[in-house]
């Protein structure tokens, strides 16, 4: 008799989802009424965030059930919220924008200069020769 897979809720196509393709560009969102840009400041867990939003205000916020396990957010990501009407301190995660659609925002002028984008590629330009490095071969001399 064959063992049987009682986990329930479907089987691995399920988890796996449908392949959305997520190579292909998307098209660039913009804030509307009742909606702000902001910077996650941390993580809290339980798919909550603090952020710290352009109009100075941080908010506690909760990632959507869609994006919850689907899309992952860092610290320092650029994301839209969607106020909440009676709760001025508290908002919903709605979307994360990639580095460039953040880069693409500032460059609109919907970010202010004073957010940084996450720059992961083209660190290794911004060094010079001030910068210090150890040799660990020295650490025996002393």
């Amino acid at each position: 008799m064959p063992k049987s897979n009682a986990k329930g809720k479907g089987g691995k196509n399920r988890r796996r989802g449908k392949g959305d393709g997520g190579d292909e560009k998307r098209e660039l969102i913009f804030k509307e009424d009742g909606q702000e840009y902001a910077q996650v400041l941390r993580m809290l867990g339980n798919g909550r965030l603090e952020a710290q939003c352009i109009d100075g205000v941080k908010r506690l916020c909760h990632i959507r059930g869609k994006m919850r396990k689907k899309v992952w957010v860092n610290t320092g990501d650029i994301v839209l919220l969607g106020l909440r009407d009676f709760q001025d301190e508290k908002a919903d995660v709605i979307l994360k924008y990639l580095a460039d659609e953040a880069r693409s925002l500032k460059a609109y002028g919907e970010l202010p200069e004073t957010f940084r984008v996450n720059d992961t590629d083209g660190f290794e330009e911004e060094r010079d020769e001030n910068d210090d490095f150890f040799d660990f071969d020295d650490i025996n001399d002393i």
